[in-house]
Parts: C-alpha cells; sequence; structure tokens
C-alpha cells in the first residue's frame, strides 16, 4: 500500500495514511506492507512489493494531487506537478513492474483518470490534460501487454477520498463511497476477467462503459482538386452528423475510412486511377461470390537461418540485449524463429495465388533450403462500396505440424459495389 502522505495539493509527507490501509487489510486476515515513496520512486514502491511477496501482479495508479485554477492563472509549477504525479508517475510505477510482469505471463494494471479528463472541467485544465494522458497511456500499454497476458484498463470514477473531500459537500462524499468503485477494480484485476483496453466511469454503484463514436464524415475535395475552407463550411453539416455513426475501435479500424476515402476521390467520374491505384483494380470478368471458400493452391517456402536471423533485425531485436542472441545467432544453443516470423511463408503463399485469382498483375520475387508448405484460402469477400476486402486464411506446416495460421485483409480499389456484404462472421479479431 503506497502513500506519501501529503496533503491535497501534494506538500507535506506522513506515514499514517499508508499504515491505516495496511492496517485494515491485516484486520481482516490479509496480508499487506506499507510504503511511504512518492510515485515518482516507482522503482522503490514495486522493489517493496517484491521483497515483501516475491512477484508482482496488479498495479493500480491512483496517486493525485490538485492545483485547480482558472486556465490563465495556472503556474508552470501547477502544470508540471499535476503532471509528474498522474501521469509521469504511472508511467514509472507501470514501467518499474512491467519486466516482472512480463516474466511471468500475468499483469493487471489500472489506470485512474477522470471525468474531467474525459470531458472537461473548468478550473482543471492542468489535471483535465493529465487524466486524459492516463488514458493515452492505457490504451497503449493494453495493446503492448497483450501478448503478455498483461491487461491494462482505465477508471474514472467519482468518489469522496483526501481528494475530493475539500470540494465535495459531505452528503456527496457519503453518497459516492469509495466501496462503490473497489468491486470494479477487483473484477478488472482478476485472472478470469478478459477485458483489456477500456475506459468506464463508476461511482456511487454504477458502472458505465465508454467508446469511442465517429460520423460518417464527408469528403470535401475533388481528384486532383484543391480542398478549401468553403468546401468544408458546404458539408460541414455532414461531418458532424452521426446519423449511422461507427465506433472505431483501434487505429487500424481509424484509418480504414481514410483509405475508403482515398479510394473514393480517386475512382471519381470514373477517371482512370494513378499507377499505385490501378495496380489493384480487378478484372471485371471475376465473379465475386464464386471465390469465397476457394483454395488458392499450396507453397513451399524454403528458407536457411539467414532469413529468421534478417526478420527478427526487422522487428527490433537487438545484439545488445542477451535475450534476443536467440533469434539472432545460428550459434545459439537456443537458436530458433520469432514466432511472428510465420507471416512470410504465409505473405509468399498468399501472393502467388491472389493474383491469378483476381485477374491481377503482381511479380513478386521469392528468396528459397529448410521448408514451410503454406496453404491459402479465401475466407470471405467484401463489399467496401468502393472497393472489395478479400480474407485470406493462411495455414503453414511443417511436414503435417500446422506451425502458424494467418488471416490477411486485402483491399482491392474499385472492386466494390457487386451486392455483397460488408461484414463477416469469418474475420479474426485480435483479442
Amino acid at each position: 500500500v503506497n502513500d506519501l502522505g501529503g496533503d491535497f495539493k501534494g506538500y507535506g509527507k506522513s506515514s499514517s495514511a499508508a499504515d491505516k490501509v495496511v492496517n485494515e487489510i491485516r484486520a481482516k486476515g490479509g496480508k499487506a506492507v506499507p510504503n511511504y515513496d512518492s510515485v515518482e520512486d516507482g522503482e522503490k514502491l514495486v522493489k517493496t512489493a517484491l521483497e515483501a511477496f516475491g512477484r508482482i501482479d496488479i498495479v493500480i495508479n491512483n496517486a493525485g494531487i490538485l492545483r485547480d485554477r482558472s486556465f490563465v492563472r495556472i503556474s508552470d509549477e501547477d502544470w508540471d506537478i499535476i503532471h509528474r504525479i498522474h501521469l509521469r508517475g504511472s508511467f514509472l510505477v507501470t514501467r518499474a513492474a512491467w519486466d516482472h510482469m512480463k516474466n511471468q505471463k500475468f499483469g493487471r494494471i489500472i489506470m485512474t483518470s477522470s471525468a474531467a479528463g474525459i470531458y472537461g472541467n473548468f478550473g482543471q485544465a492542468n489535471y483535465s490534460a493529465a487524466k486524459l494522458g492516463l488514458l493515452g497511456l492505457s490504451n497503449t500499454i493494453a495493446i503492448e501487454g497483450r501478448k503478455y497476458n498483461i491487461h491494462c484498463n482505465t477508471i474514472a470514477p467519482t468518489a469522496g477520498s483526501r481528494l475530493t473531500q475539500t470540494i465535495m459537500p459531505q452528503d456527496m462524499i457519503d453518497a459516492f463511497k469509495p466501496e462503490y468503485v473497489a468491486p470494479l477494480v477487483v473484477w478488472l484485476c482478476h485472472e478470469s476477467c478478459a477485458e483489456n483496453g477500456s475506459l468506464f466511469e463508476v461511482g456511487a454503484g454504477w458502472i458505465g462503459k465508454l467508446r469511442w463514436e465517429r460520423s460518417l464524415g464527408a469528403i470535401v475535395r475533388g481528384r486532383n482538386q484543391p480542398m478549401t475552407p468553403e468546401a468544408v463550411r458546404e458539408k460541414w453539416e455532414k461531418v458532424c452528423d452521426f446519423d449511422n455513426a461507427s465506433k472505431p475501435r483501434s487505429i487500424q479500424e481509424s484509418i480504414t475510412v481514410l483509405n475508403d476515402a482515398l479510394s473514393q476521390i480517386e475512382s471519381q467520374g470514373n477517371v482512370s486511377m494513378n499507377s499505385t491505384s490501378a495496380g489493384s483494380v480487378v478484372s471485371s470478368s471475376v465473379d465475386m461470390a464464386s471465390i469465397v471458400g476457394r483454395e488458392l493452391g499450396t507453397n513451399v517456402y524454403k528458407y536457411t537461418h539467414l532469413e529468421p536471423i534478417l526478420y527478427a533485425l526487422g522487428v527490433g531485436m537487438s545484439t545488445k540485449d542477451p535475450d534476443h542472441l536467440k533469434f539472432l545467432f545460428e550459434g545459439s544453443e537456443d537458436f530458433c524463429c520469432l514466432p511472428s516470423f510465420g507471416v512470410i511463408p504465409a505473405q509468399t503463399s498468399m501472393f502467388s495465388g491472389v493474383p491469378s485469382l483476381l485477374g491481377l498483375n503482381m511479380d513478386l520475387a521469392k528468396v528459397w533450403k529448410r521448408q514451410l508448405t503454406s496453404v491459402s484460402t479465401v475466407a470471405d469477400i467484401l463489399d467496401k462500396g468502393s472497393g472489395a476486402v478479400l480474407l485470406i486464411d493462411v495455414n503453414t506446416y511443417c511436414g503435417k505440424d500446422l506451425v502458424c495460421y494467418n488471416q490477411f485483409s486485402l483491399f482491392f480499389i474499385g472492386a466494390g459495389r457487386f451486392g455483397g456484404k460488408r461484414t463477416s462472421e469469418k474475420a479474426k479479431v485480435n483479442s
């Protein structure tokens, strides 16, 4: 239990706050140890936990102070200390625990944001900025930690505490007890909870999950035409129209709409596309519905130790890290391929079959002594209007053993509007 024990503005220090919670836990039969360091000393906090329990499974970043002032009255010190405690402190504590969680293949992290960060609040520009920054930090940690079974979620609680007792009347403090927040935190930290990268508002016994919503928007320029303020003004109502809005969940989903807009701009007026776009146009003789489920053939990928090493270097493995040598030095006693190397033979298989399937003209170079066999199959095809999305399943075998599975999504500009479906239950979603 960490608590510096200062006041709500960040001044002073006392052991009583942490000791009180530790004693409460021990009185109920639990085990707890206090720590009185600042969250800016994240390594010390984690060291205390490791010395007491031998491992660290959960980090709840909840330290905070207030320096509320109207925007123009915020001093550099008021701005900096809020970010040092709320945002940088959460970063430092989480970073100190990260490798321990990674090595044990388990971790649960909670970031504590605020409604002020989500919606803004008068007199809290410094606090709001730091609190929304925690959401961005949490979302990225959730992505990077996923493969290590490290989950990170964000809560935006309303609760009576030492921090809020100076701004909340007593009846609100009584109604918004911390006891009405803690059960959500316990569930999010439980090993059976699969939630990751999410944001929840919580208080008074109520919990709600938040997500982004984006209007369909509008294209405000034509092919080979400038974008003007006047065009923005003319389309402003459509830009702000949330009917049939989308709810993007990742940066990949976010950028898809931009690719779609580009393809629509390029295809305006049935004018021929530029050379890059034209290379992806599908032959008009292709029957889209008939290709679903079709096997694209079997492809044998031959390789030596060189290809996995080059791949490992390409994705960031370094000879400066002893743990990486098994991916970079063929003489290592544990020499092996990175698991994600499986995308290489899969891509080779996919691209060797797709061109003939769709009437495309592609010439992909192949570098071939050890071999993997990949089988590519069309899982589904989706009609996205300005183009078609082809879902390709690729199973890669070493002999008869399946060593990896990949699914690729290929977007073909100008191949849409064939009356097909827009979504598919066969699309694999990263978890």
